[in-house]
């Protein structure tokens, strides 16, 4: 009997540290992929070029998908571009393969390991479902206002007549990736509001799930992550290595080849200047006010990302003790 608790308690060590290095495999690879970004990029859009993809009119977006004026709509309109596009993609794909592997393996321990006492009904309770859903509705938020590695591009609309004449008949819509390095709404209160969000919804879950090891280490793993990672970028950006976040549209395309990445280098300094990595510590020091970030956040989108939030994470509780039980 003593020997079977043995192997049991073995067989779960194991598993705790086989879902420890999954986690550290997938924090690893996105810091890792991000502090040699620029090298990426240049080799994946050299290869694309190398396979005649680059400025391919048979590539394109669907027509009533904005474009800009470089590149209309084509997916690889130039080298940098497609480059990114490249690397945004096996970045992904790294993704769902090392998180998807975490997430599989703590199914397999949270299976085995009993939770922690129940503590819906609690206060307890009530405070980290509130945070999870603060998450989700400064995510969906984040998704509506422009910023460095925002996942959507900057878009603007423009008043247009038939002439293409600015005037008040009429909208039209145009890509304007200058927005994502400009101090707006979120970005006034941190930098990274797609990213950040993620640390209270990790603490929350770890509390959330059932207080088990394995929910510290995959929960707070990704709440260290997200801290970390902010971080990296942000080193990045001070010892001026190279480009972060999503595909920018700033300069002609003959500006681009001649100045490279150093005009949009300047424009981050600006932007990270402006800005601060802690919320709100822009707003304590100065450098924002807190009537600007009123005006200007997404509330609509934040209250009822927040609302949704709410059900999806007593749904994403529900769904992990029914896996977990299930396993």
């Amino acid at each position: 009997m003593y020997a079977s608790n043995d192997i049991d308690d073995s067989i779960l060590q194991l598993q705790l540290q086989q879902l420890a290095l999954w986690v550290i495999a997938f924090a690893s690879s996105h810091i890792g992929m991000s502090a040699i970004r620029s090298s990426i990029i240049s080799f994946l859009g050299q290869s694309a070029q190398s396979l005649n993809l680059v400025n391919n009119t048979e590539w394109r977006l669907p027509s009533w998908w904005p474009g800009d004026s470089l590149g209309g709509n084509q997916i690889f309109p130039d080298v940098l571009t497609a480059g990114r596009q490249m690397y945004r993609a096996i970045y992904t794909f790294v993704s769902f393969v090392t998180l998807g592997s975490a997430f599989g393996t703590y199914l397999d321990v949270a299976s085995i390991q009993q939770p922690a006492e129940a503590i819906v009904g609690t206060p307890l309770y009530a405070t980290c479902l509130f945070s999870a859903a603060l998450s989700y509705g400064a995510v969906t938020a984040s998704l509506f206002n422009a910023s460095p590695l925002g996942l959507m591009p900057g878009f603007e609309v423009t008043a247009q007549n038939n002439d293409g004449k600015d005037n008040n008949i009429g909208n039209s819509i145009q890509r304007d990736d200058t927005l994502k390095l400009k101090a707006y709404g979120l970005t006034r209160i941190t930098r990274h509001p797609l990213i950040l969000p993620v640390v209270p919804w990790g603490l929350a879950n770890s509390v959330l799930a059932g207080e088990r090891a394995c929910d510290y280490i995959l929960f707070g793993g990704l709440s260290i992550y997200a801290i970390a990672g902010c971080f990296a970028q942000d080193l990045r950006v001070m010892r001026e290595e190279g480009s972060v976040g999503t595909v920018f549209r700033i300069e002609s395309r003959e500006k681009q080849y001649e100045k490279g990445e150093h005009g949009e280098r300047e424009q981050l300094r600006s932007f990270f200047e402006a800005t601060s990595f802690i919320p709100f510590q822009a707003v304590v020091d100065g450098r924002q006010r807190i009537d600007d970030i009123i005006a200007e956040v997404p509330s609509l989108q934040f209250v009822v990302g927040t609302v949704i939030g709410v059900f999806f994470e007593e749904r994403f509780l529900q769904l992990l003790r029914e896996w977990t039980v299930s396993t």
